[in-house]
């Protein structure tokens, strides 16, 4: 699993407790953490395109 994924989820629960208890700060932690975790994605997803680019530079006959 991603660590964007579990940071996400980390996220998510974080925001839901603190609307439910009405924790403001526990709340926007949760957002700052969604926030974070669409952020590390976009990043894994260059990464992951960036490597795919280098094998394909790799292979013989390409």
């Amino acid at each position: 699993m991603r660590k964007s994924t579990v940071q996400k989820g980390k996220g998510t629960v974080e925001e839901a407790v603190g609307k439910a208890t009405g924790d403001a700060r526990l709340e926007a932690d949760g957002k700052a953490d969604r926030m974070a975790a669409e952020a590390r994605a976009a990043i894994e997803r260059v990464h992951e395109s960036a490597k795919k680019a280098r094998d394909d530079m790799k292979r013989p006959g390409s």
